[in-house]
């Protein structure tokens, strides 16, 4: 056999040892980390920067054998078994010891103990595993998930419950493609079947997933920071956000905070104009969405986004699950980590199909012109970037009839190229009602919802907004406290003449 046909240089599921180590944790901590991920192989007899072929003595190569199955049988917890076999490569015998991946993880050296013996591999390296890495692969082994376990420093009231169910619920109808009268309202039965909630000793106790559909954070970390680079790396600060919330709110937050920083064309079919951005807004907040279900939740790191020069970056925290890889994402092979979260999030709309959403991210920026994501990680975290186009190539390649597009500028809310010039009111609002936006770009589609009604009809009641968003009462009071506290709306009358007005009509009639 060539050695060329099956040997490259050292990588996520291979190392090369030209000798037998003196010491044999040299190598069994390579097959603690093995196991503890897809699986690998160790080849003795081969260096491991040049690649030559050195082999084995022949008259040593059963003792050498014994001696490695031994080792990594004696030495690692719970039991692991290699296939140890002799492969002849360029004329020269080599010993390859072929671990597979394990379900009772996590695996860990006996002698150093669960928590300094545990190891993983990360890009062609063995790594010592940090606690909360450790804790995944104890879920994984468990063949349980995080998010439906209970939460211990957390306590949810009736009342608590019932708001979330009314929030979920009014983000299902916002969502919903059918008609929002389609829509079956949350509750406590669904959260529980979905493992939202637990019944323990005939009491409700919240899981982590409601945590985080509850946008509450301290048990769990649910953030996503957003920052805009100079150049192709974090050198150079231009603007930064972090965004805290339930993960409806985070997902538009985001989504509304990329299209803000990103290059915008426009495109004419007939004498109708078509803004046209340079990386597809489906395409991102797929991705985001996909950041916020799929995020391992152990890890109290952020997600983050950034977004550079050259490219738009999206980092997820925690390793891919057991058993998932790139190539199988790109395929659309689905491996669901929060099982609570997916349901919940199937149920809002906001995610359709298992593992329809990376094919549906590569269509997508296919189809613009642009190349393929790139997929990098996945020990540690997983990270996809999405290359932009310049302005001049948004323009160029906008689809339909390339001469008659014209070049917009990069947008109002552009960052400029300075910290010292990033703009205070990025977010501001309008000061007159002919500026009014369409939809409030940093609102969630319920706040929007009511937001677009108060503008359509000039005012509104809680009674009128309960029946729009069919929820109760108290819901609504929520939803447009909120408007108010934004500077969108304005209370006036008290008792049951109190209505909600805009914030901006009470400025005009002043003046008037």
């Amino acid at each position: 056999m060539c050695v060329n046909d099956w040997i490259s240089g050292e990588s996520k599921n291979i190392e090369y040892k030209v000798t037998l180590p003196d010491r044999s944790i040299k190598y069994t901590k390579t097959a603690v980390a093995f196991a503890n991920g897809e699986g690998g192989r160790i080849v003795f007899g081969i260096e491991d920067q040049t690649l030559n072929v050195v082999g084995v003595p022949e008259d040593q190569v059963f003792t050498i054998m014994d001696a490695i199955s031994n080792a990594i049988a004696d030495s690692c917890e719970p039991l692991i078994i290699p296939d140890i076999a002799m492969r002849d490569v360029d004329g020269k015998t080599v010993i390859v010891a072929e671990i597979m991946p394990g379900r009772q993880r996590p695996y860990y050296i006996k002698s150093l103990g669960r928590e300094q013996g545990t190891f993983v591999r990360v890009a062609g390296t063995t790594r010592q595993a940090d606690m909360p890495l450790i804790k995944e692969l104890l879920f994984e082994g468990s063949n349980r998930s995080f998010d439906q376990t209970i939460c211990l420093e957390l306590e949810a009231s009736e009342q608590n419950i019932a708001e979330l169910c009314d929030a979920m619920t009014a983000v299902a109808k916002a969502n919903a493609k059918d008609g929002a009268d389609k829509v079956r309202a949350v509750t406590v039965n669904q959260l529980l079947s979905w493992g939202v909630l637990v019944e323990r000793d005939g009491e409700l106790k919240p899981t982590n997933a409601y945590a985080v559909l509850a946008g509450i954070n301290g048990p769990v970390r649910s953030v996503i920071q957003c920052g805009v680079f100079k150049g192709s790396t974090k050198a150079v600060f231009v603007d930064r956000r972090e965004f805290t919330g339930a993960p409806w709110e985070l997902i538009e937050q985001a989504y509304q905070y990329v299209l803000r920083n990103i290059h915008m064309g426009a495109r004419f079919e007939g004498v109708y104009r078509q803004d046209v951005y340079e990386i597809p807004p489906d395409a991102i907040r797929e991705l985001i969405i996909n950041a916020v279900v799929h995020r391992s939740y152990i890890d109290h790191s952020s997600i983050q986004v950034a977004i550079y020069d050259d490219r738009l970056e999206i980092t997820s925290p925690g390793r891919l699950p057991a058993g998932q890889n790139f190539t199988r994402m790109k395929e659309g092979y689905s491996k669901i980590r929060n099982e609570a979260l997916a349901s919940a999030f199937a149920y809002m709309g906001l995610i359709e199909h298992w593992g329809s959403g990376i094919p549906r991210i590569i269509g997508a920026v296919r189809e613009a012109g642009l190349r393929e994501p790139e997929f990098l990680g996945g020990d540690t975290d997983l990270r996809i970037n999405i290359y932009r186009q310049s302005a001049a190539e948004v323009c160029d390649t906008a689809v339909g009839v390339p001469d008659t597009v014209e070049h917009v500028p990069d947008t109002a809310l552009g960052v400029p190229d300075t910290v010292e010039n990033v703009p205070d009111t990025a977010l501001g609002v309008p000061d007159t009602v002919e500026h009014v936006p369409d939809t409030a770009e940093w609102l969630t589609p319920v706040q929007n919802t009511v937001y677009q009604y108060v503008r359509e009809k000039g005012h509104a009641n809680t009674d009128e907004v309960s029946v729009l968003l069919d929820v109760q009462p108290r819901r609504a009071r929520k939803v447009l406290s909120d408007l108010i506290n934004r500077g969108l709306l304005l209370r006036v009358g008290a008792a049951r003449s109190t209505r909600y007005i805009l914030a901006d009509a009470t400025a005009q009639e002043g003046g008037a």
